[in-house]
């Protein structure tokens, strides 16, 4: 799991690629990023999550997200990818997600 606060931008969304690349690095086939905390999210850490779930999905995982902001949110409905990413209120439930 990544946690994740403040701004995801130019400057530092290749912390957070590096974050999740080492989850999938050290084996893992599921992580959630929890983005419960960011107020901001531009076009590159966008690109920095469609890449990332790309990576994961290419092992047979999935990344799931933890978007509690309306602001952030919106990033994800106006580009349509809603339906890419799982988006969940909460990390228990991101994870559940497996067990339904």
């Amino acid at each position: 799991m990544a946690v994740v606060s403040g701004e995801v931008d130019f400057g530092t969304a290749p912390r957070l690629r590096d974050a999740v690349v080492k989850v999938a690095t050290d084996g893992a086939r599921l992580a959630v990023v929890d983005l419960s905390e960011v107020q901001f999210l531009d076009s590159t850490g966008l690109g920095v999550l469609v890449a990332c779930l790309k990576r994961f999905r290419s092992l047979g995982g999935d990344l799931r997200l933890v978007v509690t902001s309306d602001r952030v949110r919106n990033v994800f409905e106006i580009t349509g990818l809603t339906t890419a990413f799982g988006i969940h209120e909460t990390v228990a439930a991101a994870v559940a997600q497996d067990r339904r």
